[in-house]
């Protein structure tokens, strides 16, 4: 499993909702994307998100990542500060 990881700066409570609420209308991910699942974590304090895409596959990722570089900032939630293109080593998840 991969995991593009991406870190935003400037993010208010308003773009989050208009992501959140695009997102859902599209029922998923955009053309071009073939995800296995999205995570979007928002520290409001901070005004930081991070956003963890799921692929099953590098290759899937490698699509991903050019369909997401190709997007207007504007469709963003904030200002992209980083991302990391990432391969999964260990996943614990809790009993219950």
């Amino acid at each position: 499993m991969r995991v593009r990881v991406v870190r935003f700066t400037g993010v208010t409570a308003e773009r989050m909702q208009e992501l959140e609420a695009r997102v859902r209308e599209a029922g998923g991910a955009p053309p071009g994307v073939n995800s296995t699942g999205l995570e979007v974590l928002f520290d409001e304090a901070q005004g930081t998100a991070v956003v963890l895409q799921h692929f099953a596959t590098a290759e899937d990722l490698d699509a991903g990542a050019r369909v997401f570089a190709a997007m207007d900032p504007g469709e963003t939630p904030g200002t992209r500060v980083s991302v990391d293109a990432c391969e999964v080593k260990l996943r614990i998840a809790s009993p219950g």
